[in-house]
């Protein structure tokens, strides 16, 4: 049995969010061999008396080229929950942490145009639901949202228990089951099929799925920087544009992940957004926190990823901004949202099809 895995994963029991690197590194560098246990809590009231523990599956080695397939069981190195690959996406890292710095531009200028964008491999998955309420707090669980195909153009829909996972955040594993996750989605988008690697495979109604909403779901560019041991990354999505009083209004949503790379404990404050848009309007927005949250960074809770939602009345813009950072001793710094385009690139995108929410 792995004992470090069994111990940072009875974590979760107790709230805490895990961070996984060393078990990354074991698996990596294979200190940790191939074939260890992977123990999981045992949810729930029914559980047998005294087992706090139950074998999940069995670790493997962790991927440094290619990607992962379709069906491949993985721990979220970060967040560490349980979750099954559904396909991947091929978007383009612009990591400003790698790059020469820009020289200042007027607020229209600003965008990932200027940085040169670099392959990475993202993945659509399932997250398992027996994890989602002990992520709640660090990570939305509801990543996935579209408008209504309706009247009402305030309405928005969300997707339950999917998420956007880097390749470095994935640690697979393998297992037995021939249910391992449990998900609305996973019986009707994957089957079981012991003669394949991983043993399972999409069903014709997930590839009809990824096919007809391919729009709603592709990510295309991922927006990095890092301030002070503060990563931010920002991965934004068109929504679709609505008619409203004569008007076009067009929507995007921005998933944002902070990540505390240091020792230092801090915590979000305050939020400052500029939101360029095409028609020549320049938006501030302040507030606190995000979310109606002020989460804390700490090596023991490294991360935070929320979503949120923008419009504009013009079909491109720009929006970057900082977010305000406190230490222990109250001092204060500002860390860099990374400019990033609202691009209404999928206009002729036809609504979501192929699953009743």
């Amino acid at each position: 049995v792995c004992s470090s895995v069994a111990k940072f994963r009875l974590a979760i029991i107790c709230g805490q969010c895990i961070d996984l690197s060393q078990i990354a590194a074991q698996v990596e560098s294979e200190e940790e061999p191939r074939g260890s246990v992977m123990m999981l809590p045992v949810f729930g009231r029914n559980r047998p008396e005294g087992k706090i523990l139950e074998t999940v599956g069995v670790f493997e080695a962790v991927k440094q080229h290619g990607k992962y397939e379709t069906g491949q069981l993985f721990l979220h190195s970060v967040f560490g929950y349980r979750g099954i690959v559904l396909f991947p996406w091929h978007a383009r890292l612009y990591d400003r942490d790698i790059t020469p710095p820009i020289k200042p531009e007027p607020p229209g200028a600003h965008g990932s145009k200027e940085v040169k964008g670099k392959t990475h491999t993202y993945y659509q998955v399932l997250i398992d639901t027996r994890d989602c309420p002990h992520i709640s707090q660090r990570s939305q669980t509801e990543a996935v949202t579209f408008l209504a195909n309706h009247d009402d153009s305030r309405a928005l829909y969300a997707i339950p228990g999917l998420d956007y996972v880097s390749h470095e955040d994935i640690l697979p594993y393998n297992s037995t089951e021939q249910v391992p996750i449990q998900h609305e989605l996973f019986e009707r988008f994957l089957m079981y099929n012991p003669s394949k690697i991983p043993p399972f495979t999409a069903r014709d109604t997930l590839k009809a799925w990824q096919e007809k909403n391919h729009p709603w779901l592709e990510l295309s560019d991922v927006h990095r920087e890092t301030t002070e041991n503060i990563r931010v990354t920002v991965i934004p999505f068109y929504m679709g544009m609505r008619e409203a009083q004569n008007s076009h209004v067009y929507w995007w949503r921005y998933c944002i992940r902070l990540e505390n790379l240091g020792n230092e404990v801090v915590q979000l404050r305050e939020r400052h957004w500029r939101i360029f848009s095409l028609s020549g309007t320049l938006e501030t927005v302040r507030g606190r926190g995000v979310v109606g949250r002020e989460p804390v960074l700490s090596k023991e809770q490294p991360a935070f990823q929320y979503s949120s939602h923008v419009s504009l009345q013009a079909p491109s813009g720009h929006m970057w901004g900082t977010f305000r950072i406190e230490r222990t001793d109250g001092s204060h710094f500002d860390v860099r949202i990374p400019p990033f385009s609202l691009e209404s690139n999928k206009d002729d995108k036809a609504p979501p099809a192929g699953y009743t929410f």
